[in-house]
């Protein structure tokens, strides 16, 4: 089952983040890859909360790709907000926010930011074979 590739499009609202959090989930039930729900579910959320939170006003749209290529699962999430890229944070005790990519650096082999015109991708990879 190496070499699918899905992408989905979402608005950027709310309701878009479960919706996109749903999506991966039954997706990779269906590519058999059941053991990197969890992980990829949280990812999914936070770097489509940080969509919704930080790129209002510069599209409609976002989109969600995953790609299995050999023994990586690729998750990216692209949007058109170009005026600052993410940046891992280490908030203190007593923030209530900022701790999302610190999430996705725990969950994921590796993960990333490239531009984009307009915008930007995050990415994060899973490793397969942890299943």
């Amino acid at each position: 089952m190496s070499g699918r590739t899905h992408v989905m499009r979402f608005r950027i609202r709310k309701s878009s983040v479960p919706a996109a959090r749903h999506h991966v989930e039954a997706l990779l039930t269906e590519w058999k890859l059941g053991g990197l729900v969890d992980a990829a579910a949280l990812i999914t959320s936070e770097l489509t909360g940080n969509v919704i939170s930080h790129a209002k006003g510069t599209g409609e749209f976002f989109e969600l790709v995953l790609r299995r290529r050999g023994g990586l699962l690729i998750l990216e999430v692209s949007d058109s907000y170009q005026w600052r890229m993410p940046e891992l944070r280490k908030p203190g005790p007593d923030d209530l926010s900022g701790r999302g990519l610190l999430i996705v650096d725990a969950l994921s082999e590796n993960w990333g930011i490239r531009p984009r015109d307009p915008g930007k991708t995050v990415w994060a990879h899973l490793t397969v074979n942890r299943i």
